[in-house]
Order: structure tokens, then sequence, then C-alpha cells
């Protein structure tokens, strides 16, 4: 007889089980809320696209492309992904769609799990999970870039990132801060980059393996590094900002603006860079407390002409990121993290008439929003209690011959042991009294 195998989670991934799915659910409600006060609406995309997408998006030489995806060939020979990120889909789908004919901008937002084969550590995961948003906005014929436009892009950037800001404080995540920088554009980077690789290779000896590959093929990543021995150098690295051509200066000296005139509190930021070859200008990323050295929760910036890259027409885009892994994990070590244990009623009854009438009241309290175990077999009112506080329920209500008959329910607070007798009337009421509002939503 063959051994039976015992099947676990493939390394990397992990099963997400209740009650941490409910606070998972709040992050995701609250979230959806906030940004649907900026006007965002949801966008759902397939899990897997075809790999050229995030070859052309994201860059061949990148790490997330070289290395980290999961990549096979469909059976009609096509090779597909799973996707490591969501940007490119979301442009994808803004070009298939036909979205630049709607009302501009285009706002979206989404949520779902992303796929890279890194290491796993904390926080970190193989299949692991993105909150993020994007704003896309399809160019008239012949608009080229101007000062008028490049504030109108900085007040773009300043509300994305207010809107983050808001959704962080909404859920009171703690430590938080933001710091932002500028990349510059096709005209000024590739110069900086020059003058940056130039400057590398004076001391490439000095270099891990890491960041003297990536001297010639993404120098701009060394500025990430966290290697301690190559933290002296990059401190005496050319700095990009000092290096902006004038439409780029003036568009990163009114994003800060804006974010003053926000009340957005923010620190800049000279070596963040983003690891995808898209971005462009604005970047920011965002840090929480209870991660240790990997304590971003959020990334993002301005990436004009992707859309553009996968076929589409001109077009001005600005997203960001949020690592839902990190941000639970930071939500927890705060002490945030709490979330509501079983149920708000046990129905504990006895004999067929009370059963009839325990299903009643189940449905009537369900479709009110309050969240009603019902055993499917009578149990002694002693075991029910029992199952009742085992399963962290908040109030037993007691059904029997004699409840039944007096139309006077009994009801237990399970925390202090009280009891009284209610009306089903009543029940509600005391119900609604002890718990508000019985409909869920993210401010509970």
């Amino acid at each position: 007889m063959a051994e039976k195998r015992k099947f676990q989670a493939i390394k990397g991934t992990r099963d997400l089980l209740p009650p941490e799915t409910e606070l998972w659910n709040r992050v995701e409600q609250t979230a959806r809320q906030v940004f649907g006060t900026f006007g965002f609406g949801e966008i759902r995309l397939p899990i897997f696209e075809p790999t050229e997408l995030f070859a052309r998006s994201i860059g061949l030489d990148t790490d997330v492309v070289s290395k980290e995806m999961y990549s096979f060939e469909d059976r009609d020979e096509t090779s597909v992904s799973l996707r490591p990120e969501a940007t490119a889909s979301v442009c994808r789908s803004f070009i298939e769609h036909g979205m630049h004919a709607l009302p501009q901008p285009v706002k979206l937002y989404y949520t779902g799990p992303m796929f890279r084969r890194e290491r796993p550590q904390k926080g970190r995961y193989r299949q692991f999970y993105q909150i993020g948003a994007e704003v896309l906005e399809a160019l008239q014929p012949g608009l080229q870039d101007s000062a008028k436009n490049t504030g109108k892009d900085a007040a773009v950037d300043a509300e994305v990132i207010e809107m983050v800001m808001a959704f962080f404080a909404k859920i009171e995540l703690d430590g938080v801060q933001l710091e932002i920088n500028s990349i510059g554009c096709r005209e000024c980077r590739p110069k900086y980059i020059e003058l940056l690789r130039a400057r590398l290779l004076e001391e490439k000896d000095k270099l891990g393996l890491d960041s003297q590959y990536r001297i010639d093929n993404n120098p701009l990543r060394v500025l990430d590094s966290k290697l301690e021995s190559e933290q002296e150098i990059i401190a005496t690295l050319p700095h990009i900002n000092e290096h902006l051509c004038e439409t780029c200066a003036k568009q990163y000296a009114e994003v800060k603006r804006q974010l003053a005139v926000r009340e957005v509190s923010y620190k800049e930021n000279w070596r963040l860079v983003r690891g995808l070859d898209y971005y462009m200008r604005t970047t920011f990323e965002i840090t929480a407390r209870g991660l240790g050295s990997q304590n971003a929760v959020c990334g993002g910036g301005r990436y004009d002409g992707l859309v553009e890259i996968l076929g589409g027409m001109p077009t001005k885009g600005i997203g960001f990121a949020i690592g839902e892994d990190r941000l639970i994990l930071s939500l927890e070590a705060a002490g945030k993290g709490h979330v509501a244990k079983g149920c708000d009623v046990y129905i504990a009854w006895m004999g067929e008439k009370a059963q009839d009438t325990a299903i009643h009241v189940a449905r009537t309290l369900r479709q009110a929003g309050f969240r009603v175990e019902l055993p499917p077999v009578e149990q002694k009112f002693g075991k029910a209690l029992g199952q009742a506080d085992r399963i962290g329920a908040r109030h037993a209500l007691i059904l029997g011959d004699e409840e039944i008959a007096s139309g006077k329910w009994t009801v237990k607070t399970l925390a202090d042991s009280s009891q009284q007798k209610l009306t089903e009337a009543e029940l509600a009421e005391f119900l609604r009294k002890h718990h508000g509002s019985p409909l869920r939503s993210a401010d509970t």
C-alpha cells in the first residue's frame, strides 16, 4: 500500500485563516472606502498575462523579469507569467478597453495576489498581496510638457500621495514616514546615469557582485543597496536632484509645494529609486514601524509613457502599490490587529418547537447583520453554553419549552454571566444597544 502523502503549502506561500482574515478584510474595505472618496473605481485583473507584457514594461534586465517571474509555456506554445505586479496589467487594460475615450483622467484601484520567486523572509512571500491605485490620462495629440502641464502633473502626484497617507491614517498605522524624490525624465536621467556609471566604475573593485553587475545594467539600483560595506561609497555619489532638467526641477518643486498645502509631511531622499524601468520624475516610498530593516509598506511614482511603450497612445500615469502582508504585520506589531472573534449570538435550543423558533430568530438577526451560530442539533444547555464560550460568542440565546410558551427568551451575556428575559423585539434592541450598528464596516 502506497504511503499517503502529506500535502503542505508550497514554500513562500501560506494559508490565511480566520480570525486573521477579518483584519485583512477590514484593511481592504478601508482602502475601498478611502479611495472611493477620491473618485477611484475598482479594476479586477487576470492573475496571469503574456510574459512579453512584463518584459516590455518592467525591463528585461531587471531582477523581476530575469530571475523572479513564474513563467510557463501554455498549450498554444505562448509564454505566460503569473503577474509580479499590477501596473503593467492596468495599462494593458487601459489600452484594450479604449479607456482613452473616457473622461480623463481614469482613476483605478486594485487588490489581490502577486507572484515573485524571491527568498522568503519576514513580510516577504512568493505569493504576496498588494493594494494599489493608478491614475492614467491620455494626452491630446501634439501636447508636450510645459510649465503649466508640469504643475498639473504635480497636483495629481500630490493628491495620490495624500490619498495613500489618508488611508494609513484611517487604519491608524504607527510610525508612518513618507520619503520623496525625483529621478528625472528621458532628457536628464540618461545623462545622470552616465555620470553615475562613470563614478561607480572608479569604485568597482570595492563594490559587491550585485552592484558590479548593476553598473552596466541598472546603475540606479546601486543607490538602493543595503550592504554596509557600500554605504560610504554611495554617500559620495552625485545626487540626481542636482542634475534634473528645468522641467523636472519645476515639477519636483511644485510637488513639494502641493504636499505642504495638503499638510502632508515628507522627507527628501536622494537615494530613493524605483526598481522598475518605467518610472520617471516623482517617486515615493512609505515606511512603518514594526518591520525591522525591511520596513517599506508602500512604493510608487510617475510613469509617463508606459502606455505608449505597450502600444497605446501617449498617456501620463502615476500609481502606487501597498504591500499588504507587511502592512498587516505592522498593524499586529503595534497592537492594532485585534479582530472580533466568535459570534454575536449563539442560540442554544431544546425541543422541536424551540428549533423552529431558533431558525426564525437566526434568520431575522442575520438579516440585521448580526453574526449568529445555530447548532444543527439540540444540546443540553450546559454543553451549549460551554460551546458558546469556546467559540467566543458574546451572548447565548436560550430557547426551551418555557421560553417558547411565555414569549420571553433568556439572553445570557457570557463575559459577566448576567442574564435577562427579553421578547423578540426587545432582543434586537438589546443587541443594537450593546454592539452599535450590526452592519460591519471599515470603521468597526
